[in-house]
């Protein structure tokens, strides 16, 4: 096992203890009026977000990709949950420029510094011009409970399948080129469109359980997330327990 995968295991671990700590102290949080609806939205999203770009790209592309998007999809989610409107064109630039970096430092190691930046700036752009075309996370927002995806979702995804695709073919024939562009350019932007469809339908289930937290789960929650991270911490121990050649 690569070292650096072994150092990101264990950073995901500690940060699983945290989050765990922080549902088994629901009450001393605020109940209800505290973040804890917030931290649910970026704990699941992130999840979710994680385990799909994870299975198609590789475990640091999934670490990276899935917290800056699931932070950053949390925090406008929950705006428009709350019955606010959007946040401004530079804020939705900023958030636009974390989700990139996040992809940029998962392909860091797979294409070179170069074309992870060059990849980044231009869906960073690609973003922010949807943003100014009314394409964002809160739109067709539901709490339905249930698997629901709109038309305009539908579309969105797929001219961000289309968008991704694009930017690593041209990334690859202009910044860096890579072996089997096509290919790789492709893997990029099926992933991405297949992971955010997915993350788009099950959305109204996620913010149905962020607007419904009942307690008693959130303690068992809690203790999940602490036991999922204690057992993430330990593997490097594990690994030198049965003499596991790391590289």
């Amino acid at each position: 096992m690569d070292h650096h995968t072994l150092a990101a295991i264990s950073v995901a671990g500690s940060c699983l203890d945290v989050l765990g700590s922080l549902y088994l102290a629901y009450d001393l949080l605020g109940g209800q009026h505290g973040p804890l609806r917030l931290l649910t939205r970026a704990v699941t999203y992130s999840v979710v977000f994680g385990l799909g770009y994870g299975l198609g790209l590789g475990f640091v592309f999934g670490i990276a990709a899935g917290c800056t998007t699931g932070i950053t999809l949390a925090l406008e989610l929950n705006r428009t949950a709350r019955g606010q409107d959007h946040y401004s064109l530079f804020w939705e630039a900023v958030f636009s420029a974390i989700r990139s970096a996040g992809f940029g430092a998962g392909l860091y190691r797979m294409v070179g510094l170069r074309f992870a930046v060059a990849f980044g700036i231009l869906t960073t752009v690609g973003q922010v011009n949807a943003y100014t075309r009314g394409m964002r996370p809160g739109i067709d927002y539901s709490t339905a409970g249930r698997p629901r995806i709109t038309r305009r979702q539908l579309s969105g995804t797929v001219v961000r399948l289309a968008g991704y695709t694009l930017a690593a073919l041209l990334c690859s024939a202009f910044i860096h080129h890579v072996d089997h562009a096509w290919r790789f350019a492709l893997r990029i932007g099926i992933v991405t469109g297949l992971v955010t469809g997915v993350g788009i339908t099950i959305g109204p289930l996620i913010e149905h359980l962020a607007d419904n937290l009942p307690e008693r789960r959130l303690g068992v929650f809690g203790i999940g997330l602490i036991l999922c991270g204690f057992g993430l911490q330990s593997l490097q121990y594990w690994l030198a327990l049965f003499d596991v050649s790391i590289t």
